[in-house]
């Protein structure tokens, strides 16, 4: 099972250092960003979700830095979808400068949970008819 989304993101100054590099945290925004929209893609949102009682909290998140993004830059951030989902989602990224170059590969893993008793749930039936 593999469904990818593709967004592109410019690099604000204050995503930046004193040098003018992306801070390595905000690799992690760049990573929900991609990862909204590719629920979005599909056909859901993030925040019908949880106006549905269900929340979609990271549980893991590793990156591996390649090469430094800097202002102004635009990225292209690639969300795939590493399996079919259960009680966890997984994906994979590639961060892209805009010749091509790897940045930075990533994953995480997020964990549905009902919204009213915090306790894990399977993946809604909605996003699995979806894909």
């Amino acid at each position: 099972m593999e469904k990818t989304n593709k967004i592109n993101i410019r690099v604000r100054y204050s995503e930046t250092d004193k040098m003018g590099v992306v801070y390595h945290g905000n690799y992690a925004q760049y990573l929900e960003m991609a990862r909204v929209e590719w629920l979005r893609e599909l056909g859901v949102s993030y925040r019908w979700m949880e106006d549905n009682g269900v929340m979609l909290p990271v549980v893991s998140l590793q990156i591996n830095y390649k090469k430094s993004a800097r202002y102004d830059d635009v990225l292209t951030v690639q969300a795939t979808l590493k399996k079919t989902p259960s009680v966890k989602i997984e994906f994979d990224y590639y961060i892209f400068d805009e010749n091509g170059d790897i940045l930075a590969e990533a994953n995480t893993v997020l964990a549905f949970i009902d919204s009213k008793t915090f306790r894990p749930i399977r993946c809604p039936e909605y996003i699995l008819n979806k894909l």
